[in-house]
């Protein structure tokens, strides 16, 4: 999807635009609660402002960019990855312990998806080369992954308003960049697809999503939430073989069974 808009659309267009029409659609349906908890959210701004930075000024934009130069194979590999990000951030910086065996979990989701991207080729992953937007998509990982730790810190307010504050703030972080953009490159013709392209983006990978992730890391932790990126090749897949007559193969099953395996050895 990524690869695809950022065709249509520049990278920092695409994220200030997706990020400003989701504060607002939110705003409109959760203004008397973002309203209740503005003060509470004000005083825990040194969580918040970070928040906003990195997983929405930063973690998108970075994907975006990275997109331009890379290809969606590598973009994949490396945001397969992130759990294992997620869990050494735990560690070094708030103390979290991880046994051996939730490593082992760990490791065998990161596996299975790999090997659904791969298709089950490791020629693929042999042939690989870095290239500048393989470092934009690293960076990127980490960015996303300091969020998600962080989000354990957060005030003690509505989620709805946790979103509602992160998506302005950071919104309101990529206005220069944004016109910094346009001054170099200029902007973009808002035709039907761009606006079906903003609009899909503003509903459904920003407020659905990042609601579902917020909320999964405040009931589970970001460790446990973590592992569910890597099961992202997977539905990838399982909706191409439902929607575009692909053919389920050996490697769909492998990556999922080394998936599913890896979640019962982490939460064993």
């Amino acid at each position: 999807m990524a690869k695809g808009v950022t065709s249509m659309i520049p990278p920092v267009a695409l994220a200030f635009w997706r990020w400003t029409a989701a504060f607002l659609i939110l705003l409109i349906f959760a203004g008397p609660t973002v309203k209740k908890d503005w003060k509470t959210a004000l005083a825990g701004w040194k969580v918040m402002v970070p928040l906003a930075l990195f997983g929405i000024t930063g973690f998108n934009t970075l994907l975006y960019m990275a997109m331009h130069t890379t290809t969606a194979i590598n973009g994949a590999l490396i945001q397969t990855t992130m759990p294992a990000v997620i869990i050494l951030i735990s560690m070094v910086f708030f103390g979290e312990r991880v046994s051996w065996l939730q490593a082992a979990g760990v490791a065998l989701c990161v596996l299975g998806a790999t090997v659904v991207v791969l298709k089950g080729s490791w020629k693929a992953l042999i042939d690989m080369a870095l290239v500048r937007g393989d470092l934009l998509m690293i960076l990127a990982v980490v960015l996303y992954a300091l969020y998600s730790v962080l989000l354990l810190k957060r005030p003690k307010i509505h989620p709805l308003s946790v979103l509602v504050y992160t998506f302005g703030l950071g919104a309101f972080g990529l206005l220069p960049l944004y016109l910094w953009e346009i001054s170099v490159v200029g902007g973009f013709a808002l035709t039907p697809g761009v606006a079906g392209s903003i609009a899909y983006v503003a509903l459904f990978p920003s407020i659905v999503a990042y609601f579902c992730w917020n909320r999964g890391v405040a009931v589970i932790g970001a460790n446990r939430t973590g592992l569910f990126i890597n099961l992202i090749p997977v539905f990838a897949a399982i909706l191409a073989i439902i929607f575009l007559g692909e053919t389920l193969k050996l490697f769909h099953l492998v990556g999922m069974a080394l998936i599913v395996a890896g979640f019962v050895l982490f939460n064993r």
